[in-house]
């Protein structure tokens, strides 16, 4: 699966919530390009990208040739 057939979209509040949780743009870029892919349920989605100190993981869902991001959080 290659990100760019998609329309990525990350509403603003989102995006302010990773900034607030010490998640840099770039990190979520690369989870996004990078990451590992897995599916779940329907439309469910998640982007995993483990780091030497952080995993940064992005869920969102999958609809048609759309790919809404929910939530951008920090993992084990």
């Amino acid at each position: 699966m290659y990100i760019s057939e998609y329309d990525v979209m990350i509403k603003r509040h989102v995006f302010e919530r990773a900034l607030q949780r010490g998640i840099h743009p770039d990190m979520i870029e690369d989870a996004l390009l990078k990451g590992k892919i897995k599916r779940f349920g329907k439309h469910g989605i998640k982007f995993i990208s483990k780091g030497s100190k952080r995993t940064i993981i992005c869920i969102g869902e999958l609809v048609g040739n759309r790919l809404k991001i929910l939530t951008i959080e920090e993992g084990n």
